[in-house]
């Protein structure tokens, strides 16, 4: 493993200028989960590390008035024990408790699992299912743009050289709203998933009518995505079984599954047409 400077800024302005100043020579570490792997593995090789361990108050969690906000160092195993999340997002719950260790939980931020855009990555899915927007900083100033449209690629996204994701901002959501995520993975051990599915429902006073759906889909393409036809399908309706099991085979149309080491497509695809019902109807019983 070639030889780095571990640089540990106490602001975020301090470590901007700190990854600008190294340019490609430099990146920064939250957790080092993803980092330190591909340092190892020899994917990259930077001569400086940027670490944002010091800079205060970007491990919070706060909800306020309807509104969640998560700072980008918020670890996996915060989340997971987070009173908030579990009463108020427990789609967030169903995510993270299935990353990785409790050690690995321990260290790895939800900054960091977003950033990478690994297309395995469990973090995003729930989180733009949510609605979430991503508050970002760079050498230029501040903007906020919506999570789902950061990624381009695998291991690519639109974040500009020097910039840095600071939090996640999770909209209020409607009232009698529901959420729930599925990691599915071929046996119950630490291991990447072959496919994630999350979906959300809104219901009217009547307690069966779909006011708000979104279903988010991950692993499938080189990006997370949003099955919109399938959502589209259950939008204004009283939901049924029937309808839930469309919904189940508009998203497996749309989900642009691949093939790849960990499963093939037509297998993917079924999976999605079984378990968007099966997450729809856990979102239901939590919006009731």
């Amino acid at each position: 493993m070639n030889k780095f400077e571990y640089l540990t800024p106490g602001s975020i302005d301090e470590a901007i200028s700190l990854l600008m100043s190294h340019g490609e020579r430099a990146r920064f570490i939250a957790g080092g989960t993803d980092v330190m792997v591909k340092i190892k593995e020899g994917k990259i090789s930077p001569q400086y590390l940027v670490s944002l361990r010091r800079i205060q108050g970007l491990d919070r969690i706060t909800f306020q008035n309807g509104e969640l906000r998560i700072g980008s160092l918020v670890t996996h195993r915060m989340l997971e024990l987070s009173p908030i999340i579990r009463k108020e997002f427990p789609i967030l719950t169903d995510a993270v408790t299935h990353i990785g260790s409790v050690q690995i939980r321990n260290v790895a931020t939800i900054g960091g699992n977003v950033v990478n855009a690994v297309p395995s990555a469990d973090g995003a899915i729930p989180l733009i299912t949510l609605g979430a927007q991503v508050r970002l900083r760079g050498p230029k100033g501040e903007r906020t743009m919506d999570l789902e449209h950061i990624f381009i690629g695998p291991g690519q996204t639109l974040l500009e050289p020097g910039e840095m994701l600071l939090e996640f901002i999770v909209p209020k959501l409607p009232d009698h709203t529901g959420a729930a995520y599925v990691k599915h993975t071929r046996r119950e051990a630490m291991e990447l998933p072959l496919l994630g599915v999350a979906v959300l429902i809104s219901l009217g006073r009547d307690s069966s009518t779909c006011t708000e759906a979104r279903i988010g889909l991950g692993v499938l393409a080189p990006t997370p995505m949003r099955a919109r036809s399938a959502e589209s399908l259950l939008k204004g309706k009283k939901i049924t079984e029937e309808l839930l099991t469309k919904a189940g085979k508009a998203a497996a149309e749309e989900c642009k599954a691949r093939d790849s080491i960990r499963g093939e497509a037509w297998y993917r695809r079924e999976m999605v047409e079984v378990l968007v019902p099966r997450m729809a109807r856990i979102a239901m019983e939590r919006a009731k």
